[in-house]
This record gives structure tokens, C-alpha cells and sequence, in this order.
């Protein structure tokens, strides 16, 4: 749509309102001001109306034209700075459109890898008041506390770590929504991408989210890419982690969550070097690192020194997820709260700290 096809916005309304209102008066008062006139000039054959035609044009002063010419021309200019002023900003909002494009092609550039939309799945698997354990427990509070710590969760497979990553995510982006100098980037590996997840895209991903909660591009983001369209090459980890490096110092804090470790692809170092490389940047940029992963012991020695806390299902987790699925179950069941207490007490035992295992079992 063209901007001069763009539609008025409610303070562009109100302002060409009052214009026309003004515009609209000025033309009445004219219009008896033509009135006038018409019967002043119509023909007059009586001496009387003569002698009172010319009283009358006696009477009409000049100062009354002054007047209407004057107020003529001010709703002139004002209409004239209207439409200039409206000009103005949609070539504004036009520069803008296509800045932010270019922006947006560089940081896709960077890497197609966007986490947003399985952030928002995992999430809405959620069953409402789980993984509050987690967030109330004491390794938790003193991780967000602190800065440049890790908290490292371990977990048997199925027990519930990609979601409360997710619940993690959510909690510090709602905390700190309304502070533009803490930034919360992510990470979801998984073994059926490892071919699209390579250290270069890993890496990619935290800088890419790290530039769009930027007002604007950063300018070590831009030359990155000037330099390497130059050369028609992709950016390597080494310069995609310097860059990092430099934008990082826009933010007071930065928490990086990276989930399922054990599914980085181990092939050509993946894993281990992107453990490296959030160890380096945590120590030079003071970064609070949470990450999970199964009981994988070249993954579990890297954070011997760290924050730990085991991820199980919760019993009271499983406990809620499986009552707000009992709608599910056949009719007798619903009707018969006893059962519904024993079966929901049956899983829980069942599961032995498998979150998936009580999604299946219900």
C-alpha cells in the first residue's frame, strides 16, 4: 500500500478535524459575507432603497475582508503543514520498514535457526503450577542472584528437562521484561537437527538473539556481514564468538539456557566445543549459564564445579498433570473421585521420576 494510501491514525484525525472545522467556518462566514453583497448590487429602483443600499455598503468595512482573508490563509498554511508533516513521517515509517528488512535479512543470515516457536510448544505443554518447585528451590534463587554462575540439571531421559527449560525461559523473560539491558537467549538442541545445529548455527542463534533485543543492529553485527558478503564466505565460530563478545558488553546481565546437551552432535567437536566457548564467554562477559542434559559423564565432569540440581518428575508435577487429564478418561472414571485419587496415586508411584512416563501412562 502506498503511504499516501495509508490511513489516518487518530492524532492525524483529531488535527485534520480541527483543520476542516476551521476551513468549514471560515467558508460560512464568506458565504454570509457574499450575501451581503448580492443585495447590495441587485436592482434597486426606489429612492429609498437606494439611499439604503448605500448606507449599507457604508457600513461594511474593510476590516471584515482583512479578517476572512487572514483567517483563509491560516487554515491554508495549516492544511499545507498537515499534509507536509504526513509526507514526512511516511517517509520516515518507509526508511524505518526498510531498515528493519535489512536488519532482519542480516540476523537470518546469521543463522534460519529460530527458537521462539518451540519455545512457545514446549510451553503450552505445560500443565498449569508445574516446575514451581524448581523455580522456588534455593540453587535456583541463588543462581539468578548471582551473576556469572551456572546451574547445571541433570536428568534421566523423560524426566521432564526440555519443559522446564522452557518454564525457566518463560520466568526470567517475565522478570526482567521491562529492562532492556538483561537479555535471555536460548538454546534447544536436538538429535534429529544435529546436522542443521553446528557450532557456527549454535553460536549464531545466542548472537542473533542477543542483536534483536538491540534498539538497532549492532555495528560489529553489520561489518560481520559487509566483511563476509565481501568475500562471499560464511562467518567462522571464532568470528561469530568475538562479535558476541562485543555486543554482550550492551548488557548489565545475560542468561544463556541450553537445553539437552547430550543431543549437540559430537561429530567434528560440536559439543565439546560449544561448551568451550560458553566457558570463555561466561568468564570474560560474566554470563549466567543454565544448561541440561542426561547423566553423560563428558558432560557432567565439565560442571563439577557448578550449581546442580537433578531434574525428576515431581510428584506433585505428576500429580497435576495427570489430574488435569483425567477429563480424558472414560466416564466411570470421572464419575468416581476414589478412583480418580487411586489412579492418580498409582502413577505417581509408577513413574519413578519420569515425567514422560506419566504423560503415557495417562
Amino acid at each position: 500500500m502506498a503511504a499516501s494510501e495509508r490511513e489516518l491514525d487518530p492524532e492525524e484525525k483529531a488535527d485534520l478535524k480541527s483543520i476542516l472545522d476551521g476551513c468549514q467556518n471560515v467558508l460560512s462566514e464568506l458565504e454570509r459575507t457574499l450575501d451581503k453583497y448580492a443585495e447590495l448590487e441587485s436592482p434597486q429602483t426606489n429612492i429609498c432603497r437606494k439611499a439604503r443600499r448605500a448606507w449599507k455598503r457604508l457600513s461594511l468595512e474593510p476590516v471584515e475582508f482583512r479578517d476572512l482573508q487572514s483567517r483563509v490563509n491560516v487554515n491554508i498554511s495549516l492544511l499545507s503543514a498537515f499534509t507536509s508533516r504526513r509526507a514526512r513521517d511516511d517517509t520516515a515509517k518507509l526508511v524505518r520498514q526498510q531498515k528493519d528488512q535489512e536488519q532482519q535479512a542480516i540476523l537470518d543470515w546469521l543463522t534460519p535457526i529460530d527458537y521462539a516457536a518451540q519455545q512457545n510448544d514446549f510451553l503450552n505443554q505445560r500443565q498449569p503450577g508445574t516446575g514451581q518447585w524448581l523455580l522456588d528451590s534455593a540453587e535456583f534463587q541463588s543462581w539468578v542472584k548471582t551473576k556469572n554462575q551456572t546451574l547445571f540439571c541433570p536428568g534421566i531421559p523423560g524426566a521432564g528437562k526440555t519443559i522446564l527449560t522452557s518454564i525457566v525461559t518463560e520466568e526470567l523473560s517475565t522478570r526482567f521484561e521491562g529492562d532492556s539491558s538483561i537479555i535471555v537467549a536460548y538454546i534447544y538442541c536436538n538429535f534429529k537437527q544435529r546436522n542443521e545445529q553446528t557450532l557456527e548455527n549454535l553460536l549464531g542463534s545466542v548472537l542473533k538473539q542477543l542483536a534483536q533485543g538491540r534498539p538497532s543492529l549492532p555495528e560489529s553485527v553489520e561489518s560481520l556481514y559487509k566483511r563476509c558478503e565481501s568475500k562471499k564466505t560464511r562467518p567462522s565460530a571464532n568470528d561469530i564468538s568475538t562479535v558476541l563478545k562485543t555486543v554482550a558488553v550492551d548488557y548489565s546481565r545475560i542468561f544463556i539456557l541450553v537445553d539437552a546437551l547430550d543431543e549437540c552432535r559430537v561429530d567434528d567437536n560440536c559439543q565439546a566445543n560449544l561448551l568451550s566457548e560458553l566457558s570463555n564467554f561466561q568468564t570474560q562477559c560474566r554470563v549466567n549459564v543454565f544448561a541440561t542434559s542426561r547423566f553423560i559423564p563428558d558432560i557432567t565432569e565439565k560442571f563439577a564445579q557448578d550449581l546442580r540440581l537433578e531434574i525428576r518428575a515431581n510428584k506433585q508435577d505428576v500429580q497435576r498433570y495427570v489430574e488435569g487429564h483425567m477429563n480424558e478418561l472414560p466416564r466411570f472414571v470421572r464419575r468416581d473421585r476414589n478412583l480418580q485419587e487411586e489412579i492418580s496415586s498409582e502413577i505417581v508411584t509408577a513413574i519413578d521420576g519420569m515425567y514422560v512416563a506419566a504423560r503415557t501412562v495417562s
